[in-house]
This record gives C-alpha cells, sequence and structure tokens, in this order.
C-alpha cells in the first residue's frame, strides 16, 4: 500500500515594499484586502500540516500557488512550510500561476524550493520532471507562467508535451500520477482561467494513459474522467488549504489522500477527501473507488 497526500494553493501574502508594489501586483494586493485576505488564513495552513502529521503518509505533493504576489518574503515562507511537511524526498511541488505571478519571478521557485522541485535526475526546475517512489511514477508539469492582469491562465507548451508523453512511455507499469497546476477539463464559465492547451494535454493522455491526474487552481473538490488508450483516467481537484471556510463555489480548506495498491494483475485506489468542518477541524467527508 502506497499512501499519497494531495494538496494545493496556500496563497501564502505578505506586504510588498513599494518598489515590489507595480503592475499586476498592485492588482493582486487591491483584490487581497477586498476579501481574499479574510479567506486564505494562514492558521488553516498550519492546521493542515498538524492534521498531516497525524495521518501515515508515504509521500506529499503540492500542486501550486504556495504564494500569492510571488514576493520574496511569500518563497521564503513558503520554504519553511515544504520543510515542515517532509525532506524533498518525501514531498513534491510544481508551481502554479501565483509562484510566476509577474516576469521577474520565473526563477524564484527553483532558486527557494530547488530540493522540492527536482527530478530523480538530479536537475532543478526543468518540467516535466519524475520522481520513481516504490510502483508509483510521478510527473511533474509545470502550467505555470505570467499573464496579463485579470487573468490566471496556464500553458503547457509543445516541448514540455513532447517530454511528458516520452516520461508516460518510460514509466509505463508503474502507477502513473501527473502533476499539473491547472485542471485539464473545466468550465466554460472560467475563460480566463483556463489551461490554453488543455485539448492537446489530453490528447497525450488518451494517447499513453496515466493512472491518475491531480490538479489545483479551482479551489473546490472535484472529480472528472478523461479519455485514456483503454479505461478512462481520473483527474482530481483539490480544495485551496488555507481556505478559512466555502468560498461562492470554493470548498473550505483541505486535502486528499490516495491509498494505492496493486491488485490481481490490475491496480486500486481509493480517494479519500477531507475538509474543514465549521468547527475548525479536519474531517474525512468522503471515500471514492477511483480504480
Amino acid at each position: 500500500m502506497f499512501v499519497l497526500a494531495h494538496l494545493s494553493d496556500l496563497h501564502l501574502c505578505s506586504r510588498p515594499r513599494l518598489g515590489e508594489l507595480a503592475g499586476k501586483r498592485a492588482l493582486g494586493l487591491i483584490n487581497w484586502y477586498r476579501g481574499r485576505k479574510n479567506i486564505h488564513r494562514p492558521e488553516v495552513i498550519e492546521a493542515i500540516a498538524r492534521d498531516l502529521k497525524a495521518v501515515a503518509v508515504d509521500h506529499i505533493a503540492v500542486t501550486g500557488d504556495l504564494v500569492n504576489l510571488s514576493l520574496p518574503d511569500e518563497y521564503a515562507r513558503a520554504r519553511v512550510f515544504l520543510d515542515g511537511l517532509g525532506p524533498p524526498s518525501a514531498v513534491t511541488a510544481i508551481p502554479g500561476n501565483h509562484d510566476i505571478y509577474v516576469p521577474e519571478a520565473l526563477r524564484y521557485p527553483a532558486d527557494f524550493w530547488g530540493d522540492y522541485i527536482r527530478g530523480d535526475d538530479g536537475t532543478v526546475g526543468a518540467f516535466p520532471f519524475v520522481r520513481r517512489r516504490n510502483d508509483v511514477g510521478l510527473i511533474a508539469l509545470s502550467s505555470a507562467l505570467p499573464t496579463g492582469p485579470f487573468m490566471a491562465t496556464g500553458h503547457v507548451g509543445a516541448e514540455q508535451l513532447a517530454l511528458f508523453a516520452g516520461a508516460l512511455d518510460q514509466m509505463r507499469g508503474l502507477f502513473r500520477i501527473v502533476l499539473i497546476h491547472h485542471p485539464p477539463l473545466g468550465p466554460r464559465s472560467r475563460y480566463l482561467r483556463r489551461l490554453t492547451d488543455a485539448a492537446d494535454f489530453r490528447r497525450v493522455l488518451a494517447e499513453k494513459g496515466a493512472e491518475l491526474v491531480l490538479h489545483g487552481h479551482d479551489h473546490r473538490h472535484s472529480l472528472v474522467w478523461l479519455d485514456g488508450p483503454s479505461e478512462p483516467i481520473p483527474a482530481v481537484g483539490v480544495p485551496s488549504a488555507s481556505a478559512l471556510a466555502p468560498h461562492g463555489h470554493e470548498n473550505a480548506a483541505g486535502y486528499n489522500l490516495f491509498h494505492i495498491d496493486a491488485g490481481a494483475g490490475t491496480w486500486k485506489c481509493e480517494l479519500v477527501r477531507r475538509e474543514r468542518g465549521a468547527d475548525g477541524v479536519l474531517h474525512e467527508i468522503e471515500r471514492v473507488n477511483l480504480r
């Protein structure tokens, strides 16, 4: 049995210095003080971390948006959080759109979190990267890129998709888990937050196959099924790990556990959803057999 925990979208926010407050960061700060500061709370992140410590897991995946405005202090705080979760060998992180909020932040994830975003070959900051843990293969993509005001789109790109297809082939026979920040299939109403080459991403999966896709970005529990070469592929989203309470279409803070086991010639995978209740405590809210 291999147990994987999945969390996402911490949105750690710090107050910028005057010289850092320009362009999209200024708009992001306005949005933060207009309401997001009351939704994304550091004490909730701490509660998530404590709850995780009480659960026996083999690995933790963090699918982006660890920070909010791409400020150096935010990356440093996120590094402390990652170190608290576990050593880099037991935690895999990828960037989200807030982690590369502005062009000057392109290197910050690698600079601050390099140990957590490198593959087994030791290369830091190159995507996709792969990690093998027992019979599980993690394939980590980056859909993060700086975008204009009021946009939160993502893009994988042809070069990364070609390498992704090769990685899926190389890890065939393992339980292949794909990590990406943006959902591969989302509601049309979220056009400015979409993965712009989602159809190309899904085309690779339909040809090569995978056992599980994990993403963040939408701040809610979700499960959709994508086409695979022989059977559907579950794509699972998770709420923000810092959300104090439900907000609009978004869930209260939570994370997911995946119990993965080799059955008689096939894989078994159970999804366990945990979510913060009105009492401030994390509760198991649902179990779903994915395979």
